[in-house]
């Protein structure tokens, strides 16, 4: 990375070990980049790779028994490695700052949000308390913080996630750092509030002239906003080089992994499966520095790979290496050719006779809200209702997967609730093989309940800690009686073979398995009952691309043995499209638009589908996205706006006459399109929509 400018960041050969009972255990290892202003680089790689450790060596932040035990960290030329903690104290926070994952961790739920910016300048400098407020509410403006005097007031609960985020960000500017480090700053984010993040980043690496460090899994979300990538594995550097080498080139084995681990924006699970790299990320007590460390996952592994650990090789110019005997031989003549087939074999459609098994008609589903006044005690208060569901109708067919997208707040998972009796459905109908489930749980009939299952988001949140995996699979069994009584446990062994994890997981306990395996065993125990219906509640979101790639393949395998049907719901709309047979876009507690998955991500779109489309992180740095924003929140559903609920956001409602005033004042019909079922929900003509070019244009 070579500039005219001294470097921000300058690091050489870094090691970093962590001190336990049998001794230093290296975390990271001779990890070399450079930084200048207005760059930035993406750490990409899975978890346990060493990103994080990285971006906490550098910010001192290693804990009691961390320790740097080799290596140059410079910044801005003056070496940071050995200063006193006095010196650092300085510096960290003032001209170097940092963006944590989760905003609910770096924020005090006890203080004004207010107090908390004004304390990062007030700290590092003799600005009056006054001042501060104003500087940060200015700051605030320029991460489009609506309402930032407000916010100002306001604590941590008050404001949604992406403002939280932003708050942040905010907070990590305010002394106007020469140095940002951004440790993933958008995973937990919609996917809107995500592309609204990411280009504040990029407008702020050219206002502020910041140098940034962007850590993340997503190789999409780094090709958006990445100059240079250092791609990290069990704490070495793999593979570094300018984005576009290392995406139009991938040298290394791992990296090409990676990038076949995630679906493109149109693939489909009938035309391929994802490469799903094998095994895991070795424990930093079990790498061995006598081999290549990634040899035991490689498909490309030879004996001389195990002869001794691997130089960095030159490829090309501009400074892209990679870590791998192979790098000018194998790689560079067929390896593209060996990625490819790996990537997986076309599939055949799946074919059905298109029969429902689920049909929805008018379901709503509605929250009490309890009122706040001396009235509500008495009862003399007009009770009113979030309207989480409201008039939803669609249907699922037999072996297919049927897609669920929206921002969050849009009654995805309170619609999935229930229908699997979780909450209880205020109005409308809903009938699974003809049998009415408007019914809650606790009044269905055990028969029922082992014909529809869930899958949930977080494994670690419906998993006993304290009972092994074959004993939490083993129960639904006993329970439905799949099996009698003495194959239970080689049902059990069945199951987890199924999901790819072998016979030797059954008397492991939660805490001894990987966040990939604990949602394989959430899938093994949901199909203990061998039910019709899966439902799965973003169970891939949390996941390593490898791992995502993995389980997806899974679900794939499971309905073409089974038949089962899914219901998938993800914020990720090109994972959605891999996987989804029909989909359906929710907004506040109704659909937009329904269809088929390859009509859903081609023109015409409803507006809603249009924003959420271009909001997609893709990952090739090449292609170009339609930039569609959407500006406020989504409304409260306590008190959604009149007529089109989405006309308080709506990009293209000044394509009608009068900029659009009947979307204010009437509910949008449902407009047909073509003879498969895709229909739309919109004021705005079909032959109109239809002019509006795709989403991606190169």
């Amino acid at each position: 990375m070579q500039s005219d400018t001294v470097p921000v960041l300058e690091v050489k050969d870094l090691s970093i070990a962590y001190e336990t009972r049998k001794g230093d255990v290296l975390a990271v290892r001779e990890v070399n980049f450079g930084l200048y202003a207005k760059q930035t680089v993406g750490l990409v790689g899975e978890s346990g790779c060493g990103k994080s450790t990285i971006a906490f060596g550098i910010l001192d932040f290693l804990g009691q028994n961390g320790k740097i035990v080799n290596g140059s960290i410079k910044f801005l030329g003056e070496e940071l490695v050995g200063k006193p903690a006095e010196e650092k104290r300085q510096i960290l926070g003032n001209q170097i700052s940092v963006v944590y994952q989760d905003p609910m961790q770096a924020l005090n739920p006890s203080m004004r949000l207010g107090e908390q910016m004004a304390e990062v300048i007030t700290y590092h400098s003799n600005t009056s308390k006054a001042e501060a407020w104003e500087r940060c509410i200015t700051m605030l403006k320029r991460v489009y913080m609506p309402d930032a005097a407000d916010v100002m007031n306001r604590y941590l609960h008050q404001i949604s996630g992406g403002q939280q985020q932003r708050v942040v960000i905010a907070m990590a500017l305010l002394n106007n750092p020469a140095l940002l480090i951004m440790d993933e700053p958008t995973t937990a984010l919609d996917v809107t509030v995500e592309a609204a993040v990411l280009d504040l980043v990029q407008d702020l690496k050219k206002d502020f002239n910041t140098a940034i460090i962007f850590i993340s899994h997503n190789l999409g979300v780094v090709a958006r906003v990445c100059k240079w990538l250092l791609v990290m594995y069990a704490g070495e550097m793999v593979e570094k080089g300018k984005i576009t080498d290392v995406f139009d080139q991938p040298a290394h084995p791992y990296t090409r992994g990676l990038l076949c681990s995630i679906p493109k924006l149109g693939d489909r699970k009938t035309d391929a499966r994802l490469w799903s790299i094998r095994g895991r990320v070795p424990r930093p007590e079990d790498r061995k520095g006598d081999s290549c460390i990634y040899n035991p996952r490689c498909d490309y592994v030879t004996p001389d790979c195990l002869k001794g650990r691997p130089a960095l090789v030159d490829i090309g110019e501009d400074h892209h290496v990679a870590r791998c005997i192979h790098t000018e031989t194998t790689l560079s003549s067929d390896i593209n050719e060996k990625t490819e087939s790996q990537k997986g074999q076309i599939l055949p459609e799946v074919t059905n006779d298109n029969k429902s098994i689920l049909s929805v008609d008018k379901l709503k589903l509605y929250y009490k809200q309890k009122g706040r006044s001396w009235k509500s005690l008495f009862g003399l208060e007009k009770s009113s209702y979030v309207k989480a569901v409201d008039d939803v109708s669609l249907k699922a067919e037999a072996g297919r997967t049927l897609g669920i997208v929206g921002e969050s707040g849009c009654g995805k998972s309170s619609f999935v609730k229930g229908l699997i009796g979780l909450e209880k459905i205020t109005g409308g109908g809903a009938e699974f093989l003809g049998i009415d489930i408007t019914n809650t749980v606790e009044s269905r009939d055990l028969n029922l309940i082992r014909e529809i299952q869930m899958v949930f988001q977080n494994p670690d949140s419906t998993l006993n800690p304290s009972y092994s995996v074959g004993r939490q699979i083993a129960r639904p069994i006993r329970l439905f009686k799949t099996v009698p009584k003495k194959e239970i446990k080689a049902e059990v062994e069945r199951l987890l073979q199924a999901v790819k994890l072998g016979r030797y997981y059954y008397n492991r306990l939660p805490r001894q398995l990987s966040g990939g395996e604990k949602q394989r065993v959430g899938i093994a125990r949901a199909l203990a009952s061998q039910p019709k219906l899966v439902i799965c509640d973003e169970p891939v979101s949390a996941l390593d691309v490898s791992v995502q790639a993995a389980v997806m393949n899974l679900l794939i395998d499971i309905q073409e043995e089974l038949h089962t049907s899914f219901i998938f719901i993800a914020h990720d709309l090109s994972v959605v499209r891999y996987l989804s047979d029909h989909i359906a876009v929710m907004y506040l507690g109704q659909i937009r638009e329904i269809g088929p998955a390859e009509d859903i991500y081609s023109p015409p779109y409803h507006p809603y589908t249009e924003a959420l489309l271009s909001a997609i992180p893709i990952p090739d740095p090449r292609i170009k996205q339609k930039f569609v924003r959407l500006s406020g929140n989504v409304p409260s559903a306590l008190n959604p706006p009149s007529g089109c609920s989405f006309h308080t956001r709506c990009p293209r409602k000044k394509m009608l006459p009068d900029d659009g005033q009947i979307c204010e004042k009437e509910a949008p019909p449902w407009q047909k399109v073509g003879d498969n079922g895709h229909r739309i929900q919109c004021h705005i003509p079909i032959d109109l929509l239809k002019t509006i070019a795709p989403v991606v244009h190169g």
